[in-house]
């Protein structure tokens, strides 16, 4: 018989829930290995920089409870990838503390392994000196010293390397830093001698759920078998159903290219890739295929605080004004640049988002607008707090009380639905590091640490 290496994906994101019937169908079948996706860039630069979580505590550790319990007490490793979102020092203290607590309730005793993903300035500094720092893409600006060490927090990507060292360990959990998502799937295919192309292709598809199957989500498990010669994927779920188009246009997902893939070290030529229903809901793949690089690079991430931000949220219901809405809002905020000529125009910006008209698309959006009413959310980004708080408050003001022509009420333009009605954000970042940094292999640049429980 075959050699099969099961990974089982509970979610696409750790603290977005799934069905614990799921969960535990996964469990009978014995998997080598629970992984789970906990982090991505989606979500912007926001939680890099300010250090916080994507998902609540309490969602978190509902997901992680179930996990870690049912792991160890089936003795299958646990891993956790780009743990608590961004997957820097405080999301993966963040993430621990949330396990301790819960070794401690149930009284369990585990073998831990933290693999840190985190760079100091110093290292990438060094590595920029030396030429080492290539911009990711076209679109990047090459990396300056004065924007690194404005950077708050910077970690890089990791390959399997360091999460197959972990398990070499015996670790009973594994909890990563920042990690290119398939990465801690992969490394459970690759620990037990599989293939490394079918490895990585395998945790591309794992590593958002169910969201492979129809009907998508990423709130369910996904259960990927590994053999010598290909994969299989199905739902366990029975209200969801894999298909070889279901599983194929994930391959395709959050890609630039229809079946190149760049990772740490590597690329994945999928272009001889076959997807083929085996029995129902079960798709097997086979003929992904790994190149690996002659350099090896990884991808670093680092977030910058720029500015701060107030917003406000009102919507607007007379037809005059949303025939005109955008000549209102430039003379609005016209009257604003008039008002605080004191202050240089570069230092705050004054941004409206239609919704109900254009407010994704933007000027992008060529229909004809025919509704009876749009939310308007207005912002402004400034230096300081302060002065964001000031400007936003003079726009909101003289956007309520604006007399556009044909206005018949005077009582105000805007209906608000909380008070206060500005919303103080607080800082804003942007990823200031989003480049390539050669390193000699995937292994040496992250630390890993054992602790016992």
């Amino acid at each position: 018989m075959e050699k099969e290496i099961k990974i089982l994906s509970p979610c696409g994101m750790l603290g977005y829930g799934f069905p614990k019937e799921s969960f535990m169908r996964g469990i009978l079948e014995k998997p080598n290995a629970i992984v789970v996706d906990a982090g991505s860039t989606d979500a912007g630069p926001h939680k890099l920089g300010e250090g916080v979580a994507i998902v609540s505590r309490r969602a978190a550790k509902k997901d992680i409870e179930l996990i870690i319990t049912e792991g160890l007490k089936n003795k299958i490793p646990v891993i956790i990838g780009s743990a608590g979102g961004a997957g820097a020092k405080p999301h993966v203290e963040w993430t621990l503390n949330i396990i301790d607590e819960i070794l401690e309730e149930r009284n369990l005793k585990v073998k831990i392994a933290v693999i840190w993903a985190d760079f100091s300035h110093e290292e990438v500094g060094k590595a920029l000196k030396e030429g080492k720092v290539i911009p990711l893409g076209k679109g990047v600006p090459p990396l300056i010293e004065d924007i690194l060490y404005e950077t708050n927090s910077i970690v890089a990507q990791m390959g399997h390397e360091p999460i197959v060292e972990a398990l070499r360990n015996e670790s009973q959990i594994i909890v990563c830093g920042r990690a290119y998502d398939p990465s801690p799937f992969a490394a459970v295919g690759i620990y037990n001698g599989m293939d490394i192309g079918l490895s990585y292709h395998l945790g591309k598809i794992l590593e958002c759920g169910a969201l492979c199957a129809e009907p998508g989500t990423t709130k369910d498990c996904i259960m990927g078998i590994l053999t010598e010669s290909s994969f299989k994927v199905k739902s366990l779920n029975s209200i969801r159903k894999c298909s070889e188009i279901s599983v194929a246009a994930h391959t395709f997902y959050e890609k630039d290219h229809p079946y190149i893939l760049h990772g740490p070290g590597f690329i994945l030529d999928l272009s001889k890739c076959s997807f083929v229903e085996i029995e129902p809901g079960v798709i097997e793949v086979k003929n992904s295929k790994l190149i690996k690089n002659s350099d090896y690079f990884i991808k670093l991430e680092g977030a910058r605080k720029v500015s701060y931000r107030t917003f406000v949220i009102a919507g607007v219901r007379d037809p005059l004004l949303l025939q005109n809405i955008e000549e209102v809002e430039s003379l609005v905020s016209n009257q604003v640049y008039e008002y605080y000529k004191e202050i240089p125009r570069e230092k705050y910006k004054i941004n409206f988002y239609n919704y109900g008209k254009n407010g994704v698309l933007g000027e992008k959006e060529k229909e004809a607008f025919t509704g009876h009413e749009i939310g308007v959310l207005f912002e402004v980004i400034a230096e300081t707090q302060e002065l964001a708080n000031s400007l936003c408050s003079t726009v909101r003001s003289t956007f309520l009380h604006y007399g556009y022509e044909g206005r018949k009420s005077t009582a105000g333009n805007l209906a608000f639905p909380f008070a206060p009605s500005d919303v103080e954000f607080g800082p804003v970042y942007e990823f200031s590091i989003y480049h390539l940094m050669k390193v000699e292999d995937g292994l040496k640049p992250f630390k890993i640490e054992y602790l016992w429980r």
